[in-house]
């Protein structure tokens, strides 16, 4: 059966099926054929409960607010701002990107909207200091991997939804690598602009500097708004995605006036359509998830790939494995649904901390988004900028190769993920 289920997945996708299909009819054709004792209607049981959750509420309100903020100035504010302090030194402004990258993933939680709102204005800048196309472009879509780990990220809303774990928790611990990934892109930009020599930009007066400033205020809010608002105990993590919601709306229609009234339902059909896709991967991804389970995949799979009793290193390092190949092939939320419920048990059982766990696996999450050959963030850069496949993937293996080493960091240190939740 478990060669059956597989078996129909790959065919299905060698045949241009989109992911939530295989995810679906897989487990179906089993239970219709080899598990005659169930009633098939389980499975749309199943799928319902999948989506039932109310931690699922955030996950379109925040793409929602991403998708006002993309439409609006934000992004623009919040390069403006961070470019008047660092853009005058050497590599500043690929150190910019970097950081208006974290920044923005702090408000949005999505690495292909960060993608579109930071790459496009970012790009320009850097080729016109003299980066190579190459170079701008993998910046631009590694450093959107850590709107996957900061605050407010789809990906640990997911991880929580599979796993049960604390929502705000894992917004918390995620600042830690996403934080320590800009400090690596941060000195490798440094050296790189050293090396080739690029320009620097001009230095911008501490009055100006001040006028950015004040107009970067607003957007800066966010972040503050989301875990402030958390940690106060002034709202959950979901009532945080409506609050931005309405924050989106006041910045961009009312303060800013770059979004007509007029043209909100148009950005809200666009989100709808984004949370559409993903809770029919979420859905699938629960039937799927209580199929294997019925037939024990996860235990004879974990059995043979971990042994009898596993370290909680050891348990680390191939979760981190089979996550990063995962999200290389396929939509990272599609893996996190798929591989949590099996290895979460093993994890726990090793004693490893489940807010740890939620970190490395959205971490590989993110590595893989931006990874050939298929990662997500590859494909958004190709249509973004209008660039062939091996345009976009010509500059990425510093990067990869620095994203790994931070990997590994953050595997066998854990209080790169739990310093900050321990001090809270």
């Amino acid at each position: 059966m478990i060669w059956t289920l597989l078996g129909i997945m790959v065919i299905l996708l060698l045949m241009g099926f989109p992911m939530m299909i295989p995810m679906i009819a897989g487990p179906l054709v089993i239970i219709l054929f080899f598990m005659d004792n169930l009633d098939p209607t389980i499975m749309i049981q199943q799928m319902v409960e999948g989506i039932s959750s109310y931690v699922l509420i955030a996950v379109p309100l925040f793409i929602f607010a991403a998708d006002i903020m993309t439409s609006g100035r934000t992004s623009n504010k919040l390069l403006d701002f961070v470019g008047a302090f660092i853009g005058h030194i050497r590599g500043g402004y690929a150190i910019t990107t970097a950081a208006a990258c974290t920044l923005f993933g702090s408000i949005s939680g999505s690495t292909q909207a960060t993608v579109v709102a930071i790459g496009k204005p970012m790009r320009e800048r850097l080729l016109k200091v003299g980066y190579k196309d190459s170079s701008a472009i993998a910046l631009i879509i590694n450093a959107s991997d850590i709107a996957l780990l900061i605050p407010p990220s789809i990906g640990m809303i997911i991880y929580a939804l599979v796993s049960d774990a604390s929502v705000g928790d894992l917004f918390i611990a995620g600042i830690g690598p996403g934080v320590l990934i800009f400090l690596f892109f941060a000195t490798y930009s440094y050296i790189h602009a050293r090396i080739y020599n690029i320009p620097l930009g001009p230095k911008m007066p501490w009055k100006e500097r001040g006028n950015v400033t004040l107009k970067a205020l607003l957007p800066l809010g966010f972040p503050i708004i989301i875990i402030g608002g958390i940690y106060t105990g002034q709202f959950t993590p979901t009532e945080a995605a409506g609050v931005s919601v309405l924050y989106a709306l006041i910045l961009e229609v009312l303060i800013y006036k770059t979004i007509k009234f007029k043209e909100i339902p148009g950005i809200a059909l666009s989100s709808g359509i984004v949370t559409s896709a993903v809770f029919v991967l979420v859905a699938g991804g629960q039937a799927f998830s209580w199929v294997i389970s019925f037939l024990r995949i996860p235990r004879m799979l974990t059995d043979a790939v971990m042994g009898p009793d596993p370290s909680a290193l050891y348990v680390l390092l191939i979760v981190s494995i089979f996550f990063f190949i995962g999200c290389m092939f396929v939509d990272p939320i599609v893996v996190i649904l798929i591989l949590t419920p099996i290895f979460a048990p093993v994890a726990t059982a090793a004693g490893i901390d489940p807010i740890h766990l939620g970190v490395v696996i959205v971490f590989q999450a993110a590595l893989g988004s931006a990874t050939p050959p298929f990662g997500v963030d590859i494909f958004t850069a190709s249509s973004v900028f209008n660039k062939s496949y091996l345009d976009v993937i010509r500059g990425t293996p510093p990067y990869i190769v620095m994203l790994l080493i931070v990997s590994v960091l953050v595997v066998v240190f854990e209080d790169i993920s739990l310093f900050l939740l321990n001090m809270f």
